[in-house]
């Protein structure tokens, strides 16, 4: 099979991509590289730079049988500041990867949602049928999420819906404006800086392994249940920002304590995942977050700081 993948140059979408090689399927990468990092598509990938608001893009998808659509403005920060281009790159960009799968001939779309639909929600842990999305970022899904029924009510086409909760693993995006926790925390305490939390340090995030979250992409290749649904995919379990903090602190040595800044706004208090859908098919997270961490933190060192210091020599 021939497997397009959007948004390939980021850190999910590398990721899956290494895990659709090891399996030997034959990826099509599609990345502008405006967020994602060239250097970190897979060898093997047939990479073409292309928007996904190219109105073109469907001569990328020829011959594919599936396309998992990952690509998106995703730092909720800088979605607040620009929901103009925030609708642009996740609504009419969106919209653009189902028409062009459609004209493609594509049999497949596994797309991103993302757990930020349920920023409002008081509910814990949170169902699929629970949305009350709150920031620009959100809203923007939530736009997504409405085409893509259209499309599978119009067109007849299979749509799965993912919703992710904080993924983390290697390729993390610490680039980003405010950087995911994991990543942020690492890169700070590796090299010697006290790391930043917003807040108090007591919001609770349900973090899921990038692994976790492959292997349920790679299920929905073959297993027909997906076709029409739409998944929580998330631990299952919740630790706050300040255990965090402690465990990566540990991990690295660091004594340190965290600067503390004015909390961010459009952010929910807690995440937790109903992941039962996820688990009536047979998916159950496998990582420890521990060895997560350990995986995390690994690749920063070896990748990312490691470049830094052959830099500055």
């Amino acid at each position: 099979m021939k497997i397009a993948v959007t948004g390939v140059a980021g850190f999910i979408g590398s990721n899956l991509a290494d895990r659709l090689l090891a399996e030997a399927y034959d990826v099509v990468g599609i990345d502008n590289l405006a967020y994602g990092v060239r250097e970190q598509i897979p060898a093997g990938v047939d990479f073409r730079c292309v928007d996904i608001r190219d109105r073109s893009l469907s001569e990328q998808f020829a011959g594919c049988d599936a396309v998992f659509h990952l690509a998106a403005k995703n730092c909720i920060s800088d979605c607040q500041l620009d929901p103009v281009e925030t609708s642009d790159i996740n609504v009419t960009g969106t919209v653009n990867v189902f028409e062009s799968a459609r004209r493609a001939g594509v049999r497949k779309v596994v797309y991103a949602e993302s757990s930020a639909l349920y920023e409002g929600s008081a509910t814990l842990p949170t169902p699929e049928s629970d949305i009350a999305p709150q920031s620009f970022y959100a809203v923007s899904k939530l736009g997504g999420m409405a085409f893509a029924e259209g499309y599978a009510r119009f067109f007849g086409m299979r749509m799965t819906a993912l919703r992710y909760f904080c993924v983390y693993g290697p390729r993390q995006d610490y680039r980003r404006t405010v950087p995911p926790v994991m990543s942020a925390f690492i890169m700070k305490m590796l090299r010697g800086e006290r790391p930043t939390i917003y807040g108090t340090g007591e919001k609770r995030r349900d973090f899921i392994h990038v692994d976790d979250v492959n292997d349920f992409h790679v299920q929905c290749l073959s297993d027909e249940r997906t076709d029409g649904g739409v998944f929580n995919l998330g631990s299952g379990t919740n630790d706050s920002v300040r255990e965090i903090y402690a465990k990566v602190a540990e991990l690295v040595g660091f004594t340190e304590p965290p600067v503390l800044k004015s909390d961010l706004p459009g952010e929910a208090q807690e995440t937790l995942a109903d992941i039962s859908a996820a688990r009536a098919l047979g998916w159950k997270p496998k990582t420890s977050l521990e060895d997560g961490l350990r995986s995390a933190l690994d690749y920063i060192r070896a990748h990312v700081v490691a470049s830094e210091e052959v830099s500055i020599r």
